[in-house]
């Protein structure tokens, strides 16, 4: 296990190389919320999910599905699909560049594998992953269906719609995280818009509640393992993770400013240095 977590370590440091390296070809991107889910997205897609890369569908029947609400985290997500195996890794040095397929927020125009949902507006992600979760109850599918949100993000009214809906429904094969670092572009989450009790409140709309550290890949494994085990008994699943903006660089670290700021050259040196090269820089 120890070896394995090692493992899942260097990638999400590679991730975290390839977050920094991908912003700065446009000088445009969101570097913070992506280099603080690199864990996330790491133990997710190479531990946790089951999923075929060689074979992407749209409908992803009999494989996990995930779906990305907080879009502006794309860069994370690029990185880990490509380093997955949905698509060349080389294809990183083209974020945000005219004609690509990695455009600043996820879209499905551009048929990117991985990607089964446009989530450039906030609020939408955990609509769809109810309708998902619940086709594949009507089929017979027994995979989950896992969707990321942010903190920020659940300002949006349509989350806690979305949120009623599931424990009407009995969506009892989904589970939801929440990225809790308590920053967003205007700075801290309790001055923009206080949560308060954020495990009260899901708890209040009938869901089981977890929580855990997103950036522990370990303490993360092990609070999956037991969301998973809650699968199929009523009720919708979240994990309330707190993680660190920035998570990796000293000077990006817990700064709201880096929400979408993208690093200069000289940052980029500066970055890299802190982030150890595992699986080659693209």
């Amino acid at each position: 296990m120890e070896k394995d977590i090692n493992k899942l370590q260097d990638i999400a440091s590679q991730v975290r190389r390839d977050v920094i390296r991908m912003i700065n070809i446009p000088a445009s991107g969101h570097t913070g919320g992506s280099m603080g889910t690199a864990d996330f997205f790491t133990a997710m897609y190479f531990n946790v999910m089951d999923f075929s890369s060689d074979n992407f569908t749209i409908d992803g029947n009999n494989e996990d599905l995930f779906f990305l609400s907080n879009g502006h985290v794309a860069p994370v997500w690029y990185s880990v699909l490509a380093r997955s195996g949905y698509f060349p890794v080389e294809e990183l040095k083209t974020l945000r560049l005219l004609g690509t397929r990695l455009q600043g927020h996820p879209t499905t125009k551009e048929n990117l594998p991985g990607v089964r949902i446009a989530s450039g507006s906030l609020g939408q992600g955990l609509s769809v992953a109810c309708g998902a979760a619940l086709s594949k109850k009507l089929n017979g599918d027994k995979k989950n269906v896992y969707v990321l949100m942010g903190d920020g993000e659940i300002n949006e009214g349509q989350v806690w719609e979305a949120a009623l809906f599931a424990n009407a429904r009995k969506v009892d094969n989904l589970i939801a995280f929440i990225d809790y670092n308590n920053l967003q572009i205007d700075g801290k989450v309790e001055d923009v818009m206080p949560l308060a009790n954020l495990r009260a409140k899901w708890e209040s709309f009938g869901w089981t509640v977890l929580e855990t550290d997103g950036n522990d890949i370990a303490k993360f494994l092990d609070t999956v393992a037991e969301a998973k085990e809650l699968t199929g008994k009523g009720n919708p699943v979240i994990v309330i993770m707190k993680t660190i903006m920035g998570k990796g660089v000293d000077f990006i670290e817990n700064k709201h400013q880096w929400h979408g700021t993208a690093p200069n050259d000289e940052q980029v040196v500066a970055a890299l240095a802190q982030l150890k090269e595992t699986l080659g820089d693209f």
